[in-house]
């Protein structure tokens, strides 16, 4: 199906040069088992469209069913595409309006068990006019491209509310940060590849690179990417949001390797249930430590508990897409 769209709306759209997050993919992100997941940094969602000009769309976006048993997650971003592989349609939603999917609430059960792969191209003018701004103004395009996919395919509709909630807030731990810098160049000659089977996590400068995360079981492995995605990643393990608040501005390569609650049993990231394949996550050593000891003796961070707004989507009317 094609969705034509026009620069002006680009230019105009609610949101440019205010926020940042994604790749996912974002994630983690944002973000089962996830290969390659780009996450864009968290940030609260965004309130329902106010005025009648449309939202950037997509040139062309294919939506088809996903029927693979192993249950991996992809979420890939590149310049003028973004791939995902076996998302729901809860996991679109929570990365259209960067939030987790416990902010998620409303809806028919589908939406949690229903899983898709979905290609989207923007039109070349757009894409070449999205890859000269910042990364948060370029995030933030995009989060509208897939809200207006959302619109138009599933035919969605939602309201916005905020909530005064538990949260962590990410800090660094008495001992310091024990993250190793990615320097702009960077290459990972065995990095990990995305769900179009390119290679990723290359650093292209100081503010560029497609930076990767990958979850595998219970462990979080990153490659050039910065703060805010783990902590989004950290959120969506935790069922809690978790705010940056550590200061550090770089991109880092990090493994983040734990052994699950019963709290994080069936959670983003966790074992499926079934034989064990070859590509299935290793199991978790019973006596191995909680994420919030690992946060702190692997990565040199500690996460704090406290209170915050936080936003909530509520669905109010969607549809499953037609195949195509």
């Amino acid at each position: 199906m094609t969705i034509r769209k026009t620069l002006s709306t680009f230019w105009t759209a609610p949101g440019v040069g205010n926020r940042l997050r994604r790749s996912m993919l974002l994630a983690i992100m944002a973000g089962p088992a996830i290969f390659g997941l780009v996450i864009a940094p968290q940030m609260g969602a965004q309130a329902p469209q106010t005025t009648a000009m449309p939202t950037p769309s997509f040139e062309v976006a294919s939506i088809k069913p996903n029927r693979v048993v192993d249950m991996k997650i992809g979420i890939m971003q590149r310049p003028g595409r973004i791939t995902m592989n076996g998302v729901t349609t809860k996991l679109l939603i929570a990365h259209a309006y960067n939030v987790k999917d416990f902010q998620i609430s409303g809806g028919p059960s589908w939406i949690k068990s229903d899983r898709y792969d979905i290609d989207a191209k923007e039109e070349d003018s757009m894409a070449a006019e999205l890859e000269k701004l910042p990364p948060e103004q370029r995030a933030e395009q995009i989060r509208l491209m897939l809200q207006s996919l959302l619109a138009d395919r599933f035919k969605l509709s939602l309201t916005h509310t905020t909530r005064e909630l538990p949260v962590y807030a990410l800090v660094i731990a008495k001992t310091g940060p024990k993250l190793q810098e990615a320097k702009p160049g960077d290459t990972y000659p065995s990095g990990m590849k995305g769900p179009d089977g390119r290679a990723g996590g290359v650093v292209r400068g100081s503010s560029g690179g497609q930076g990767l995360m990958m979850m595998n079981g219970w462990r979080l492995i990153g490659q050039a990417v910065p703060i805010a995605n783990l902590a989004n990643a950290l959120s969506q393990q935790l069922g809690r949001n978790v705010v940056d608040q550590t200061g550090l501005k770089g991109k880092y390569d990090f493994t983040l390797q734990w052994t699950p609650d019963q709290s994080q049993k069936g959670m983003l990231g966790g074992p499926e249930v079934g034989a064990p394949g070859p590509d299935s996550p290793p199991t978790p050593d019973a006596n191995g430590p909680s994420i919030f000891t690992a946060i702190q003796e692997q990565l040199g961070l500690k996460l704090e508990s406290t209170k915050g707004p936080v936003d909530f989507l509520v669905i109010d009317h969607i549809e499953k897409p037609s195949e195509n």
